[in-house]
């Protein structure tokens, strides 16, 4: 089955819909689709919708390029056989950036029942196709009242400075680890080489946003699996930001650790460093940070116990309990949320 798309136009931007089977290459051995490939179709809509409306008032032509992705939940599995159904609009725009707001639904086909999987809003900036360094103007959209529009700056202003704060992470990098015990950080670190190729890019030589977060999610949920040894899957990722473009033939090191485990939760801190091994002597430099939560299923769906973690220096100590701290806020703004619409 191909992809189907659809476009509508509405308040305040355009809005499209991107249909597409779920093959048993996008799933674990579970036969859940992983976290990375919903991840990657969100960003599909996301580029293809920011990118129409970033060319339609300018006359340079013009890529849109992904900045950062908001906090995202994945509320329920996906399974083989389902349809994804996803559905992108463009709901803010400053002088230089983008935010599209998407949903994802998943459809049995076979009783027609649908359920909504995810939620994201992804922030873009479009960059020049003639100088790829150049940042293009986006062109403004209709608010259907002032609130809306003062709304989407308070979400701009709130990225931007969080953009900033995490730009100045620490050079952090994992080293092997040798005679590891079971369940400790060292056991269960993993990293990941790859290539930026010509299909990994889009209009322009720089690596699709999408294609980065899929190889995140992959190497997040090789550290879950080999801490846990069971069946698991995606249940958020926080936000994700983009410090720099990663061009074609670039090589990208993807590296993920345990950071806190919960009693039915488990943090993962994943970030992607690049070496423009055909431009740059500089060797590698942070491209892409975020922590991603994943859960441990049972075969009927039910959440399996987590292994404690077993912290064994200083640093371990710290991100576990900075782990704590993200892990408790979010569980405050779930309850806060849950008896708000009570």
């Amino acid at each position: 089955m191909q992809a189907d798309e659809k476009l509508h136009c509405q308040s305040p931007g355009c809005s499209i819909q991107v249909s597409r089977i779920m093959r048993p290459d996008d799933a674990n051995i579970a036969g859940n689709v992983h976290g990375g490939t919903i991840l990657k179709m969100i960003e599909e809509a996301g580029i293809i919708i920011s990118t129409r409306h970033c060319n339609r008032q300018n006359k340079e032509r013009c890529v849109a390029v992904l900045a950062r992705v908001e906090r995202t939940d994945f509320l329920s599995p996906m399974s083989i056989g389902d349809v994804a159904h996803v559905s992108a609009e463009i709901t803010y725009t400053s002088k230089h950036s983008v935010e599209v707001q998407v949903n994802v639904m998943a459809e049995n086909i076979l009783t027609g029942a649908k359920r909504l999987t995810n939620r994201a809003t992804l922030w873009y900036v479009a960059l020049s196709l003639e100088n790829v360094d150049k940042v293009v103007e986006i062109p403004s959209v209709q608010y259907a009242n002032p609130e809306q529009q003062e709304e989407g700056r308070k979400r701009y202003e709130a990225q931007k400075l969080d953009r900033i704060e995490t730009k100045q992470r620490s050079e952090d990098i994992i080293l092997p680890a040798i005679n590891v015990e079971p369940y400790t950080v060292g056991y269960s670190q993993s990293s990941l080489i790859h290539l930026v190729g010509p299909s990994d890019c889009a209009l322009h030589k720089f690596v699709q946003g999408g294609v980065t977060m899929k190889l995140m999610d992959e190497v997040a949920g090789i550290v879950a699996a080999r801490h846990c040894k069971t069946n698991i899957v995606t249940a958020s990722v926080d936000a994700i930001n983009f410090h720099q473009k990663i061009q074609k033939g670039s090589v990208m090191t993807v590296s993920g650790r345990m950071t806190f485990t919960s009693n039915k939760s488990m943090e993962i801190e994943v970030f992607v460093d690049v070496d423009h091994v055909m431009e740059s002597p500089k060797g590698k430099a942070p491209a892409v940070t975020a922590f991603f939560t994943y859960v441990s299923l049972d075969k009927e769906g039910k959440a399996l116990p987590i292994p404690m973690l077993k912290i064994e220096t200083e640093d371990e100590k710290r991100r576990f309990e900075e782990g704590r701290n993200r892990y408790l806020l979010t569980k405050a703004k779930r309850m806060a949320q849950m008896q708000k619409s009570q």
